[in-house]
């Protein structure tokens, strides 16, 4: 969970000259939003790991395609000798 200060926000915006009613409006705005789109560092290290699982298999798989032509590529070069 992403924690956003509310109250410090929105004295910020007052101090910097927005009206209380709209410096209010904006941070309760912003704070709704902020929980169902802001990615947190948990977000990310599970995404890091989910794409790094995905890059080896990816990595697996074109070895693994590699390897098989080389093994019929010289098995046709050794069966014509």
């Amino acid at each position: 969970m992403v924690m956003f200060d509310t109250l410090k926000a929105a004295r910020r915006l007052r101090d910097a000259g927005f009206e209380e009613e709209k410096a209010d409006a904006l941070v309760d705005a912003f704070a709704e939003d902020i929980g169902a789109n802001l990615a947190t560092k948990n977000d990310l290290a599970s995404l890091e790991q989910r794409l790094t699982l995905r890059i080896a298999l990816a990595i697996g798989g074109a070895v693994t395609v590699l390897l098989t032509a080389i093994a019929i590529a010289t098995g046709i070069i050794v069966s014509r000798f």
